[in-house]
């Protein structure tokens, strides 16, 4: 043992944290491969938990043995040797009380030879063929004492449920595939568990009938039966769920604790009028919305509330709403959304919306000039300004607000905590509405959105029909093009989106370019065509959608820029090339763009031949159903609940093992205990504490303060 693992081990805390080069089988070489999956210490590596498991817990008779069948088997080596032929393999003859089994190498026949010797005791698993004689090609194996009463212990790769864990090509490259870490970490348990203590108060471990942590630690790795395996993985995402939930729990007591809200006792008349005024009638989700939002604002509370609403549901006029109550009560609002465009168009929304109001509504982005920036920055720290809508410009350090009262954060799960928490520090416990267009099953939202009260508007404007989605292979894009052309020439408007990932944004820019001139030469030649990007300045992107707006302009040929915030009733088509490459969520928010009006509208997807299999489900979902909730558990089950947030930027802590999604009931459990025990200060305080000292905890410890910030 080096002097460097000897100053480890003089205490367990210390233990926990040894860089994972200084363990035993890793060194320097492995040690680089594990970082970059996020393994730095003994903790990370412990916690490195299995993906699925093999059960070769059953022993069978070699005459027992079927072909076609997985099976493990214990017996000596009788005979072993290479063989010459055509093609060179070592053969290894396996003997028990009841017959004879062959296993089979044909790659590294040398090492082999020195490996095995006749007279071990061996166990081997993998499927059972036939060739002359029952065999197994390649198969994994265990050597095994005679000498010991329990051969339990020298079982690893076989003769019991067998870990199987998550390896890359650069892992595997330095050994570390499930072999390596099933190695690593089996001497890890086997050699620390004194290290391993308690890491829950008993009271919650009694209460919620769950294993203790370290019974749970073993057993995960390498479980003394199936029974035992799921209740390690039980208690493991219980505590991982407690955790997070223990987070959410002390954020939302935080905002109730806070007494001096904002009274919002008035509604003037610019909001009646604006009621009044608008083109359509509210639906009865949005008034019933309005209503929980009105009841906050009038609460001593601050409130900090979510909308969810599926796209075209009219999140976007309740926020509205909401920011001329408070500026009627004498104070500003403002709007943050997470990129340029949306903020743009959200300006362009809303000024048109209040064009007859006396009503201040400023934009601030980074891309604007010094002078109008400094000119905007001084109406909002003077109050000349009333609303602002903006991106993460807002939060920066110089812009001051005379006196924020509402908060309103757009398309909220592309924001983290810590930027929703810097805005909020713009103003005195100011209001805070959140709006997401990505509907969340209740499980994954209590999990990303579990400190905020939550609203859902579950109704689509009335008169609307539901958008007709098909999709096609790029060989069919004449015919596509065809039936597009007869529906402009009935009077119908048209967007053609071009993908435009940031990889690779120069190359799509310019193929979306080379479309668009090929477009205008073809079957639309004597159409009105015009195209949008993001790179184009403000005023032309705004010129070239009020004129679309204003049916001046029939095909919009454009990257993603018109995702969300825009509404032009008589555009009835959504043609999205290269649909491959968009997400699910975002194919759907495209198509939220058309159905707007009475009439029958349209989604046509087109893809590039071959699609993979991911690409297929997502097409596939997307031509069966309209219902954003389906559309997003599916996209959940693709990507996964960490990638579908973006969990980092939640500043929320990574899950090792659980999923909100499969583990609902749990989660729920866990929600319970945790807001339970977030009301008496005594047991808060002590799992505060528990966290701060233990470094299978290292995910949580930057995140508690985080969570308690305003």
């Amino acid at each position: 043992m080096t002097p460097i693992m000897e100053n480890y081990l003089q205490n367990k805390e210390k233990l926990l944290n040894t860089p994972v080069q200084y363990l035993k089988g890793i060194g320097e070489k492995r040690a680089q491969a594990l970082e970059k999956i996020g393994i730095n210490t003994f903790s990370d590596m412990i916690q490195y938990y299995p993906r699925r498991y093999l059960d070769r817990s059953n022993i069978t008779p070699i005459k027992n043995l079927k072909v076609d069948e997985q099976a493990t088997v214990v017996g000596k080596v009788q005979t072993c040797g290479i063989k010459k032929g055509a093609r060179q393999r070592f053969i290894l003859l396996l003997t028990d009380e009841t017959g004879f089994l062959s296993c089979v190498w044909f790659h590294q026949v040398q090492y082999w030879q020195k490996r095995f010797k006749p007279g071990q005791l061996l166990a081997v698993s993998g499927k059972v063929g036939y060739f002359g004689g029952k065999q197994i090609i390649h198969p994994d194996f265990d050597l095994l004492s005679e000498e010991s009463e329990d051969l339990t212990d020298d079982f690893l790769h076989t003769g019991a449920i067998i870990p199987i864990y998550s390896s890359t090509e650069s892992l595997s490259l330095v050994g570390l595939d499930s072999r390596g870490f099933r190695r690593i970490i089996k001497n890890l348990i086997k050699n620390h568990t004194d290290s391993f203590e308690e890491t829950l108060p008993q009271s919650i471990v009694s209460r919620n009938k769950i294993l203790p942590f370290p019974i749970a630690l073993k057993n995960i790795h390498f479980p003394e039966n199936f029974q035992m395996m799921q209740q390690a993985q039980q208690r493991l995402k219980f505590e991982e769920l407690f955790l997070l939930q223990f987070m959410l729990a002390l954020r939302k007591q935080k905002i109730h604790q806070q007494q001096s809200g904002i009274v919002f006792s008035d509604v003037g008349d610019r909001t009646k009028l604006l009621a009044k005024e608008l083109p359509f009638e509210l639906t009865e989700a949005q008034k019933k919305v309005l209503k929980e939002i009105r009841s906050d604002m009038k609460s001593t509370q601050p409130m900090y509330r979510l909308i969810q609403g599926d796209v075209g549901s009219g999140k976007t006029i309740v926020a509205l709403v909401t920011m001329l109550i408070a500026i009627e009560n004498g104070y500003q609002a403002t709007l943050m959304a997470p990129t340029e465009i949306l903020a743009e168009q959200h300006f362009l929304t809303f000024r048109g919306l209040l064009a007859d109001m006396d009503v201040n509504i400023q934009l601030l982005v980074g891309a604007q000039k010094k002078s109008i920036r400094d000119s905007v920055t001084g109406q909002i720290e003077s109050g000349e300004c009333n609303i602002v809508i903006g991106t993460h410009a807002i939060i920066q350090q110089n812009i001051k607000f005379q006196n924020l009262g509402l908060v309103v954060i757009d398309e909220q799960h592309r924001f983290g905590v810590s930027q929703r928490a810097e805005l909020f520090e713009k103003g005195e416990n100011p209001d805070v509405l959140v709006m997401t267009a990505t509907p969340i099953p209740r499980t994954l939202s209590l999990t990303v959105y579990g400190d905020l009260d939550v609203s859902i508007i579950d109704e689509l404007p009335s008169g609307r029909k539901p958008v007709i989605t098909t999709w096609r292979y790029s060989n069919k894009r004449p015919d596509i093009y065809k039936f597009v052309k007869s529906k402009v020439d009935e009077g119908s408007q048209v967007y053609i989106v071009f993908p435009l990932i940031e990889e690779s944004a120069k190359l799509d820019l310019q193929a979306a370019t080379e479309s668009y001139d090929k477009i205008r030469e073809g079957i639309f030649a004597n159409n009105k065509i015009a195209l949008l990007h993001g790179r184009m300045k403000s005023e032309e992107k705004e010129a070239v959608m009020d004129s679309f707006k204003k049916n001046e302009t029939q095909i919009l040929v454009s990257t993603t820029v018109i995702e969300v915030g825009v509404d032009v009733p008589n555009a009835t088509i959504m043609l999205i090339e290269n649909a491959e490459r968009f997400g699910l969520t975002q194919l759907h928010q495209l198509r939220g763009r058309v159905g707007r009006g009475s009439e029958q509208s349209y989604c046509i997807l087109i893809g590039k031949y071959p699609l993979t299999e991911e690409a297929l489900t997502r097409l596939n979902t997307m031509a069966k159903t309209t219902d954003g909730f389906k559309i997003a558990e599916v996209d959940l089950e693709l990507r996964g609940p960490g990638e579908f947030f973006g969990t980092k930027q939640h500043g929320l802590p990574e899950l090792k093992i659980a999923n909100p999604l499969k583990d609902s009931s749990l989660l729920i459990q866990a929600r319970n205990e945790a807001f339970r025990v977030v009301e008496s200060a005594q047991q808060k305080n002590e799992i505060i504490e528990m966290v701060e000292r233990n470094s299978f905890f290292q995910n949580y410890k930057d995140k508690i303060e985080m969570m308690q910030i305003g």
